[in-house]
Order: C-alpha cells, then sequence, then structure tokens
C-alpha cells in the first residue's frame, strides 16, 4: 500500500469471486477497502440485495460492496486478487488484459505451480504468485463460510523462475493485508512455498474428492493415509527433477499433519465433484503426471487418482440416463 494512503482509497477487483476470492475480498471490504466482486449471476445478485454474508469463524457479518459480472468492473483497481478456477486462467486473463490500469498488481491467488506463466504467456499480464491456505465453500449464492486459517505467502519469480528479493509490489500487497487483519507473509523463497502447497492439494485433493469425505477422516484412514504417502513422495520428487529447492526430509509428516489439522473441511475438489462441476485436477495431480512423465519420474499413484477423478467428471458429463454401447 502506497505510504500516507489510506485503505478508504484503495481500490480491489476480485476476479472470479468463488469462495477464497469471497472471503479476501470481504475481508479488505470489511476493512474499508473499494472492493468489487467480479462473480457468476447469482453470487453478484445475492450480493446486491443482501451483502456478502461472512460467515467466519470469527465473526458472522453482511459485508457491503461491489459485485458485477463483467470483467470490464476491474478498470480502475489498485489490485486485483485473480482467484478464478485454474481451468479458466487463460481465457480470464485474456478477458482481463484490456481492462487492466497500467499500475494495477495482479494477485494470482490459485492453485497449482504454473498459473504466473500461463497468465503471461495469454495476455502478457505478469501477475504476482500467492499461496493460500484456506478452508473455505460457498453453501449458496452471497454466502461465504469460512471454517478455517485464511493467511497468504507472496513472492517474486526472476525471469528463470528463480526466486528474488522482496518488490514494491510484494510489500504494498502485504502492507494492504496487514491494514485488513489478513496474515500475509513476502517469502523469499515463494517457489518452494508453491510447491508445498502443490503437495498438499495433491496428497488430499483427490483422495478426499473420490471417497466424498473430509480430510481428516482421510488422514485417519490406515490404508488411504498410505495412499497419501505415496503421492507425497511422487510429488516432491517431481519436483525436485524439475529443479525446486525442495528441503530433504519431513515432508510426508507434513503432509499428514495438514489434512489432520483440516478436519471436517473438505477440498475444493471434493465440493466440485459434489456439484457435479470440472474440477482443478489437471494443475494438481495431472500436472504431476504430465512432469513425471517429462522428466522420467515414475508416478503410477498420482496417475491413479488422476484417472479416477477424470473418470468421475467425464460420468457428471454424461446427461442422465444416456447408456453406452
Amino acid at each position: 500500500m502506497e505510504k500516507n494512503r489510506a485503505i478508504s482509497d484503495i481500490r480491489v477487483a476480485v476476479l472470479g469471486a468463488g469462495a477464497v476470492g469471497s472471503y479476501f475480498g470481504g475481508m479488505l471490504a470489511r476493512a474499508g477497502a473499494k472492493v468489487t466482486l467480479i462473480a457468476r449471476a447469482p453470487h453478484v445478485e445475492a450480493i446486491r440485495r443482501h451483502g456478502l454474508f461472512l460467515d467466519s469463524v470469527k465473526f458472522q457479518e453482511h459485508i457491503p460492496l461491489a459485485a458485477s459480472t463483467e470483467v470490464s468492473a476491474a478498470h480502475d483497481a489498485d489490485f486485483v486478487l485473480f482467484t478464478v478456477k485454474t481451468l479458466d486462467t487463460e481465457i480470464a486473463a485474456r478477458l482481463l488484459a484490456p481492462h487492466l490500469s497500467p499500475a494495477a498488481a495482479v494477485i494470482s491467488i490459485q492453485n497449482g505451480v504454473d498459473n504466473v506463466p500461463r497468465i503471461h504467456a495469454a495476455s502478457g499480464i505478469d501477475a504476482l504468485p500467492a499461496v493460500v491456505y484456506i478452508a473455505a465453500a460457498m453453501p449458496e449464492p452471497g454466502h461465504m463460510k469460512h471454517s478455517g486459517r485464511g493467511e497468504l505467502i507472496v513472492g517474486e519469480f526472476a525471469g528463470s523462475s528463480r526466486l528474488v528479493s522482496t518488490s514494491p509490489r510484494t510489500e504494498r500487497f502485504a502492507a494492504l493485508c496487514a491494514a485488513a487483519r489478513v496474515p500475509c507473509r513476502v517469502s523469499p523463497n515463494i517457489e518452494t512455498d508453491m510447491w508445498t502447497k502443490m503437495v498438499m492439494n495433491c496428497a488430499g485433493n483427490a483422495v478426499t474428492a473420490i471417497a466424498q469425505t473430509s480430510f481428516g477422516r482421510a488422514a485417519r484412514h490406515p490404508q488411504v493415509r498410505e495412499v497419501m504417502r505415496m503421492v507425497i513422495e511422487e510429488t516432491v520428487a517431481v519436483g525436485r527433477a524439475a529443479g525446486v529447492p525442495l528441503p530433504e526430509t519431513g515432508w510426508v509428516e507434513k503432509g499428514l499433519k495438514n489434512a489432520e489439522t483440516l478436519g471436517d473441511a473438505t477440498s475444493s475438489t471434493a465440493q466440485d465433484i459434489a456439484r457435479g462441476k470440472r474440477t482443478e485436477i489437471d494443475s494438481l495431480n495431472g500436472y504431476i503426471v504430465r512432469r513425471g512423465t517429462e522428466l522420467g519420474i515414475p508416478v503410477p499413484v498420482s496417475a491413479t487418482l488422476y484417472a479416477l477423478v477424470k473418470l468421475i467428471e467425464e460420468k457428471a458429463a454424461v446427461p442422465a440416463g444416456a447408456t453406452g454401447s
């Protein structure tokens, strides 16, 4: 945040405001920032009628803020929180580019590890990579349910995907978050932080989606814990083969502990499957399968989970009553 500039003068657009985007947009609006959520029509209509109902573990509050279905609503934003699903990354980036202020900072708050280069390749936008840890869901339009955590990590990539020190835009964004009491750490090694989250997602999202269960229950099941262990080891092996500086030990323990800590929360992949929607599995276990193949790293458990989630997606896309020959 610029020196001597109050949070009430800061304009924020949230592109793809589902559960995660609505939470951070709601927290910034609650602190006084001028926030516009850009989302699907039912969510926008509900917010326009009653405000955003932020149903948090710490408070329950209807928060007044602007909402729009049009990407052009981001035209005067100082910050754009880019929170679209990874399968929509390219199209959303292309739609945003013509409306983006030259001074705006775009922050990619998404799952996966390759959204920033995909955004740049599609639109020329130089987005800031971020890692998010939050348990969040959207029970209905206009209602954001926050079950735990809610912190961000931001950092800068150098041109070769090696990391550099902090920048003015990372410091401005961290200051904005601090003003809204949103924990945000500026990382000197964002690539490692992104892959740490990737390990957690690959370990838990697919198994909870297939079984339609919570992280905690999956982590307590002996056979599922073994599956999660193997996925963690495969993901770490692919990251290291790709040149990511990942620590040598503790990954299995960290991954299982993360799932246990999330307790009754369900993954975004499980929520998408429950609603018959396409998931982000191509950016999670699917990405590990693709990179593992390219790098010569065997990833049989990741490939199995990826195939099963894709099969469930395919089943959901088939009209009821349709049969094969």
